[in-house]
């Protein structure tokens, strides 16, 4: 059976259902995803300044390294060893091309205190 009275799919029900929800929300489809959109070299430096003092090659021995604060697995877990090591040995062009990384998988809850 083909046409518009076909039954719909479960899966276009879901879509559908998913898309609803967003709109009433207000956030609309993509707000669901959870992910946060690239943020302006202002944004990092705000950051940077709460979670190190604005210290890019910071490492005080508490797990977390660099400007913002990675820790060892999160910035090899989105390529941060393609620039450095460890995220204080990166400049800081390179801790923010990790961070957008970080950004677009765990969105600013990554960052919770700043």
């Amino acid at each position: 059976m083909s046409g518009r009275h076909r039954k719909p799919t479960s899966s276009a029900v879901n879509v559908a259902k998913l898309a609803f929800t967003g709109a009433v929300i207000g956030g609309g489809g993509l707000a669901l995803a959870g992910h946060a959109s690239a943020a302006t070299d202002a944004e990092w430096e705000q950051v940077a300044k709460c979670e190190s003092g604005g210290n890019w090659a910071i490492n005080t021995g508490n797990g977390y390294h660099g400007g913002l604060q990675f820790s060892p697995s999160t910035w090899l877990a989105h390529g941060g060893a393609e620039f450095a090591p460890a995220a204080h040995l990166a400049t800081k062009e390179e801790q923010i091309a990790v961070a957008e990384r970080v950004l677009a998988t765990q969105g600013k809850g990554a960052w919770p205190s700043c």
